[in-house]
């Protein structure tokens, strides 16, 4: 590990914790072995004195084996149903594998909707943190039970970017089953190449990571490198490792641990910030143009209506937006002071014709800088 991962290792205080499905689980059901490996190594680190948030998935390979099951049910009501059983057994497998080590745990489950929502986020931050003051490791999954498209995460990777965002995390570590990204995928070619550290994630990256994908879980290694995307931009590092790995919490922590360290941005982001760019979910998006974009990226400016170039989707005043030129992905994510119909009105505008055009003038900006988050911009104007 370099310099600035074993510096980042030494000043994590509190550090999220995320192991897949690869890693829990054996013959559809749960690997007891790991879970108590895992168990025992959080409970050391908070032992040394740090806090530690677990994201665990596995209930659904835990149900599985509980009903008999050979494979994960298509309709949607009935793999609910298995997580519902499967998520009993791993909550309860967890509260005795951490009472071997005198700590006390609790089951936190959740959708996007309760992190969107500014005060259900705050709610959920805010139990949280008690929890930690008292001694105890949160468990948290997604709520597969009540899971529709419509509140679901998308994975635990996802899940574990957006709790480390939460309560402001020094370091998020995700286990998976292989050792750190790779140049091609290990399993199938015996010449790849582990890259130990990466900066700047740009689309090489995220092509590589898109060829090696999960097993029993949803999130294979593009998932894991969107994830470590949205926590760097927003100042947390992150590692990615081998959860089989023997001991591989605690040699990480000690600089021999094998991985991949994703360099954070230096700038640490704002809680809110955080919420606004990488938990909140665009209600359309507007199109800039590059005046814009220059002052948005290189100057921190807020966006004003004569650089927009084009509206879509539908959104009221307040919605979190999508802001992009028409060749990249998206650049940021802002709360608008005005409707998608007004925008469409007053793009490409001067400030002081908004009032002519509609009538009232309540803001000059369409997105105030303040409430605006960049969420990629290493493509273009990388550090």
């Amino acid at each position: 590990m370099n310099d600035i991962g074993k510096e980042a290792f030494d000043k994590a205080g509190r550090v999220v914790v995320k192991v897949g499905s690869n890693v829990l689980t054996r013959d559809n059901g749960l690997n007891l072995k790991v879970v108590g490996s895992i168990s025992r190594q959080i409970s050391r680190l908070v032992e040394d004195g740090r806090e530690v948030i677990f994201v665990s998935s596995g209930a659904m390979a835990s149900g599985l084996k509980k009903l008999g099951l050979q494979k994960r049910p298509d309709q949607v009501p009935q793999r609910q149903a298995v997580a519902a059983v499967g998520q009993a057994g791993l909550i309860m497998e967890y509260e005795k594998a951490f009472a071997r080590y005198q700590k006390k745990v609790a089951q936190i489950l959740l959708t996007s909707e309760d992190l969107t929502n500014r005060m259900r986020y705050l709610n959920v931050r805010n139990a949280i943190s008690t929890l930690l003051s008292w001694g105890v490791i949160p468990i948290i999954n997604e709520n597969d039970t009540v899971m529709v498209e419509e509140i679901k995460f998308g994975d635990n990777d996802h899940l574990s970017a957006m709790i480390a965002l939460l309560l402001d995390a020094d370091l998020l570590i995700n286990l998976t089953d292989i050792d750190g990204v790779f140049d091609k995928d290990p399993r199938v070619h015996e010449d790849a190449r582990l890259l130990p550290s990466i900066s700047v994630i740009n689309r090489e990256i995220e092509s590589v990571a898109g060829k090696i994908p999960g097993t029993l879980g949803t999130g294979g290694m593009l998932s894991k490198i969107k994830a470590a995307k949205k926590v760097t931009t927003a100042g947390v590092p992150m590692v990615i490792a081998n959860g089989k790995t023997d001991n591989i919490l605690l040699d990480l922590f000690q600089g021999r641990g094998e991985g991949t360290f994703f360099v954070p941005r230096k700038k640490r982001l704002a809680s809110r910030k955080c919420w606004i760019g990488f938990t909140l979910k665009p209600k359309g998006t507007v199109l800039i143009d590059d005046g814009a974009l220059a002052a948005i990226l290189q100057r921190g400016k807020s966006l004003l209506p004569s650089g927009i170039v084009r509206v879509e989707g539908n959104f009221s005043v307040g919605s979190p937006v999508a802001l992009k030129k028409e060749d990249t992905d998206v650049l940021a994510v802002g709360l608008v002071n005005y409707s998608s119909s007004d925008i469409e009105k007053i793009k490409g505008l001067k400030t002081s014709q908004i009032k002519s055009r509609l009538g009232n003038k309540p803001y000059d900006e369409v997105i105030h800088r303040d409430n605006l988050t960049i969420t990629d911009e290493c493509e273009i104007y990388p550090d």
